[in-house]
């Protein structure tokens, strides 16, 4: 970061009006697309992609330029504020919905026109909970356009001094009742966003003593800008659009200001990573499988650590808090639902497995995952039998059935993998169940499967883990997205065997 400040200019791109902030008017082209536009994924994905979206892959590119925006999503018609930072005389944007695009994984829909570089001021940081955001001004304004497609966007910026680096935005439709509802989990990303020196896990020189207590939306993301996206999400995007499936796209941040909203769709898909949730987040998912929605947990950790969100001058649930120790909180002993521990902690404790079925257990972890239910619908047409091993499937983090935790009575173990960790022998599950509204909850265990996705194989070649795992999830999608899948395929407690009681391991602590 840059600690000279120089003259602030802005412009309202994408509208042709000029910003309400000071600065040149910079004409662009109006948009000209009707404001009910409505085009599906399978069209959508239809149209041409830019397979050359993606920065490179090199820390010095990226720190040329760095950027954040002031909202998580936006719905078409809403402004969003960019925040930007570069030596370099001018940069662009340029927006890319993220997709499949027959492979290309990206369409370039909007590019904004040069824009005066600026080096805003460094890091700020709170002494009291060593939070740490970026205290710039505003540098442009976009508005989404009525022609873009509700989905997950990187705004790039390129600097004219070579750098790159992305701003991630989700496009959703709060009018939408597409059948599944895929949730970009921008609070983890954001927990281990360690831009400006510190974030929910460490903080000076890796110093877990020091790590922030709250962090901020108002700062970039660290690495290449995307947060956790990449390696997280992306495969999974990419397997339900290349099947041209009835989606919409949210956050966990708009889960925790609209719960309800939940109820317009059949599925619920809470990405690989989706550690940090608040008592509205757990709250809204769990009344939307009561009432019949369908969850799928394509991760591990799941629902582990309690957070609340708070305002910033930029807006409201801009600040994510985890104390961890509830005796570091501030609301400890007047709103116990809210006090920042885990879920599974005190006060007033939630374990996980209550709706998830899975519990967290460890990490790191590399292990091999092994099929135990060989005959359920969800492995149709993968040819794997009872014992098929996946090669390094399971990791880096697991989940496994805990009896001594809350359990639903009928759940079902789908894989029973071996594993290693800290150097103890445990396992990690696949699992599914079914609640009395009919909801299906399938849960993996591990990061890795969507890692395996993408378009599914051509009938009859389900050949090699990556075709067969996009098969089962081809499975889940369309079963899931026909309605509660518990009345076509309710699940069976299958626990005893596989010899799983209270006790069956030794637990082993995060």
């Amino acid at each position: 970061m840059h600690s000279t400040q120089h003259a602030h200019r802005a412009a309202d791109l994408g509208s042709g009006r000029a910003s309400a902030l000071p600065g040149p008017v910079v004409p662009t082209a109006p948009v000209s697309t009707p404001a009910n536009v409505t085009t599906s994924i399978a069209d959508e994905n239809r149209k041409p992609g830019n397979a050359d979206w993606a920065p490179p892959n090199d820390p010095a590119t990226w720190a040329k330029v760095r950027g954040f925006a002031d909202k998580v999503s936006a719905q078409r018609g809403e402004t969003v504020g960019l925040y930007v930072t570069t030596a370099a005389a001018t940069y662009r944007v340029d927006a890319y919905r993220m997709g499949y695009y027959g492979g290309a994984q990206a369409r370039l829909v909007w590019s904004s026109p040069q824009m005066p570089g600026v080096a805003q001021l460094d890091v700020r940081d709170d002494p009291v909970t060593n939070m740490r955001d970026a205290p710039w001004q505003q540098s442009l304004s976009v508005m989404v356009g009525a022609d873009w497609t509700p989905g997950v966007y990187m705004l790039k910026l390129t600097s004219d001094d070579g750098g790159q680096s992305m701003i991630p935005l989700v496009v959703r439709d709060d009018t939408s009742h597409a059948a599944i509802e895929v949730q970009a989990s921008v609070t983890t990303w954001q927990a281990y966003n360690g831009w400006g020196g510190a974030n929910l896990y460490t903080g000076g020189d890796n110093d877990s003593a020091k790590r922030a207590r709250v962090v901020s939306f108002d700062r970039p993301y660290d690495g290449n800008g995307s947060g956790e996206y990449f390696g997280r999400e992306n495969r999974f995007v990419q397997q339900v659009e290349s099947m041209g499936l009835d989606v919409t796209y949210t956050t966990d941040v708009d889960t925790h200001a609209h719960p309800e909203l939940l109820l317009n769709h059949r599925v619920f898909i809470s990405s690989a990573h989706d550690e940090y949730w608040s008592k509205e987040m757990r709250d809204g998912v769990e009344a939307a499988r009561d009432h019949g929605v369908n969850l799928v947990f394509m991760g591990a950790n799941a629902s582990f650590r309690r957070i609340r969100l708070e305002p910033s001058a930029l807006g409201p649930l801009r600040h994510e808090v985890n104390y961890r120790v509830a005796s570091e909180d501030p609301l400890n002993g007047v709103d116990p639902d809210r006090v920042t521990t885990s879920w599974r902690s005190d006060p007033n404790p939630r374990p996980e497995s209550e709706l998830i079925g899975d519990f967290y257990e460890c990490n790191p972890v590399d292990a091999d995952m092994v099929i135990g239910e060989s005959s359920s619908w969800l492995f149709d047409g993968t040819g794997w039998t009872n014992g098929t091993v996946l090669p390094g499937l399971v990791g880096n983090e697991y989940d496994r059935v805990t009896p001594e935790s809350p359990t639903p009575s009928d759940i079902e173990v789908l894989a029973h993998s071996p594993v290693v960790c800290r150097g103890v022998k445990s396992f990690s599950d696949m699992t599914y169940y079914t609640s009395l509204s009919g909801a299906g909850v399938l849960a993996t265990g591990t990061f890795r499967v969507e890692e395996h996705m993408g378009p599914p194989c051509p009938a009859g070649q389900v050949v090699g883990v990556d075709c067969q795992v996009s098969q089962m999830m081809s499975n889940v999608l369309t079963t899931f997205a026909a309605g509660p899948a518990g009345e076509v395929h309710p699940s069976h407690n299958n626990l005893a065997d596989y010899g799983i009681a209270p006790g069956y391991v030794n637990p082993v602590p995060k």
